[in-house]
């Protein structure tokens, strides 16, 4: 079969894409589905998602035999599978000699072959055969009953350039109901991102089920009213705001996750962004210089001056918490890719004014030997990365974790800018970037009157397509310890799922190609490239029902007039 290098649609790009002279594959009512021994995850998507999208059954296939029921189990399948030449099949399979996450996409006019050097593998080359079917491939049930379904033959090599590809959901500031959290597992997936970082607590809400502390739900989980736009707003929405998931909600959120090859790393702040726990358990306060009792949830945005009391009783209750959620987050949850052993505790943004006015706070200063407060601070960080570490699993926090020493297993989200990310690889630590000047989703889009509620910095879809990872500056020695890259989506202007549909969407596109494919030097990238094959993959996110910013700007129903934002003029640091 005669190939040459030939374009396609795909986002994020291949590494190198193959196609014949000619020759399509056409997927119909006999097209069955033929899976080796440990492809089941992609195998169960393929049916229940690409099978509906399709009207198609895609029976399972033993070699050698008829049609099985469709949920027969693959477990039982034969080795052999992988070599036997089956026409109107997809063939699913595990090659040793391709990496974890790499995955090869054969097409031909008889049958699609997919390998991967592991199950996660075998599912991305299936995101990628979803998206050479086309924008209908992305629906929920066949809107064109018959139509034919063809994929070009041609082979696609892939892999991804780093392990972290992530996106933080902040479920805390505006909760987000499961099955939304479902839905972006989903969009994720959809874009071979593998890493969702769930920011569960902070001091506008407490988000997950603790059972032996029941209230941190009962009465953290709810404000009374809400603050609408940036916190100099004068705007509230006067009616209660809150929710949290149940820890089976949870559970169906990591399984759901780990289906699709997702790891959930879990975020619980300390000891700044607590209010929410401190009003529900006041002695958690710093009790001899405030009121911690007349703390209610709070309703406004910004840094909160209330954090916790650097005291026994709090390392206890929150070593209880994390007793509950490390079996609610397990370390080795099935089909995850790799990062389920992190745990991310915050350390960001904690104001010292309590413990500098607290004879407790300072008592516990000169009882620990310790300089000051921000040795405090890194005292009480430090607990807990070792209490985490005895237990197999990784301290993960804010680049001001590293105030104060960092033990070697910890690993740092680099957001205030390239530096942290670069001290933290240089002192040996693993490192997840995500600056807030370049991929904080909840920055605005464009530099418009009609841009809703403008925050921060104007970063545009090129600005996020042009975002290097990698900090500059940085030799290849430390390079190594960047594990990958992270968008983060902060939802405080963020009410509902619509808004943040807005925010995250397109751009989030262009973050998936910066994190998977083996771009170029950002001024080198090919950005109309990238618009062109965007085209096509705005229908898909039309499909999905995806609530994106036009590229010609904000729908009427998008705007958010006379709402007050914090837009920041000109280009954004690079430090």
């Amino acid at each position: 079969m005669a190939q040459d290098e030939i374009k396609n649609d795909v986002i994020p790009a291949a590494r190198a894409v193959a196609g014949a002279v000619r020759g399509a594959f056409l997927f119909d009512q006999d097209t069955t589905l033929r899976a080796a021994p440990g492809t089941g995850t992609a195998e169960r998507w393929l049916r229940a998602t690409l099978g509906a999208a399709l009207g198609l059954p895609l029976p399972a296939v033993s070699p050698g035999g008829p049609p099985t029921a469709a949920s027969a189990a693959v477990s039982s399948a034969p080795s052999a599978v992988g070599r036997e030449s089956a026409a109107n099949s997809v063939r699913l399979l595990l090659d040793d000699t391709l990496e974890p996450e790499a995955y090869r996409l054969r097409v031909t006019d008889r049958s699609v072959e997919i390998r991967g050097g592991a199950p996660a593998g075998v599912f991305w080359g299936a995101q990628t055969l979803r998206q050479l079917l086309g924008p209908d491939a992305f629906r929920r049930a066949p809107v064109r009953p018959g139509a034919a379904h063809a994929v070009p033959a041609q082979v696609i090599e892939d892999a991804p350039r780093f392990r972290w590809r992530g996106l933080m959901l902040d479920v805390a500031r505006h909760f987000m109901p499961k099955d939304g959290v479902l839905r972006y597992l989903d969009l994720m997936a959809a874009h071979k991102l593998n890493v969702l970082h769930l920011h569960l607590t902070d001091d506008q809400g407490w988000r997950v089920e603790i059972k032996r502390y029941p209230k941190l739900t009962e009465t953290g989980s709810w404000r009374s009213r809400t603050k609408v736009g940036h916190r100099a707003s004068p705007l509230w929405e006067d009616k209660p705001h809150g929710g949290h998931y149940t820890q089976d909600d949870i559970r169906e959120i990591v399984a759901y996750a780990a289906e699709r090859h997702i790891s959930v790393v879990p975020e619980i702040d300390v000891p700044g962004h607590s209010q929410a726990a401190i009003a529900a358990y006041p002695e958690l306060g710093n009790t001899d210089v405030i009121d911690a009792t007349a703390l209610t949830v709070w309703d406004n945005w910004g840094i909160n001056p209330n954090v916790l009391a650097p005291t026994d009783n709090t390392l206890r209750f929150y070593e209880g918490v994390f007793e509950e959620l490390l079996d609610l987050f397990p370390a080795n949850a099935t089909g995850s890719t790799g990062f389920s052993e992190f745990f991310h505790i915050g350390g960001d943004e904690c104001p010292k004014d309590q413990w500098r006015a607290s004879p407790a706070a300072q008592a516990r200063i000169r009882e620990l030997g310790l300089a000051d407060e921000d040795e405090l601070q890194a005292w009480f960080v430090g607990h807990f990365d070792k209490w985490l570490a005895a237990r197999g699993r990784r301290l993960i926090g804010w680049d001001e974790i590293l105030e104060g020493g960092l033990a070697d297993g910890a690993a740092v989200s680099s957001w205030r800018g390239y530096a942290g990310g670069i001290a933290a690889a240089r002192a040996g630590h693993d490192v997840v970037m995500c600056p807030e000047q370049q991929v904080y989703l909840d920055h605005r889009q464009d530099a418009g009157a009609d841009e809703p509620v403008p925050i921060g910095y104007v970063r545009t879809l090129e600005d996020v397509y042009r975002f290097e990872p990698v900090p500059p500056g940085l030799d290849a020695d430390h390079a190594h310890h960047v594990l990958g890259a992270q968008a983060n989506v902060w939802t405080e202007v963020m009410e509902d799922s619509a808004r943040v549909d807005y925010q995250t969407f397109p751009r989030l596109a262009a973050f998936a190609e910066v994190a998977w494919s083996a771009l170029p030097a950002p001024s080198q990238r090919d950005f109309a490239d990238f618009e062109r094959r965007m085209t096509t993959h705005y229908r898909r996110l039309d499909a999905l029902g995806v609530a994106y910013r036009p590229p010609t700007g904000p729908h009427p129903w998008q705007r958010r007039p006379g709402i007050l934002g914090r837009p920041i003029d000109g280009p954004p640091p690079v430090r």
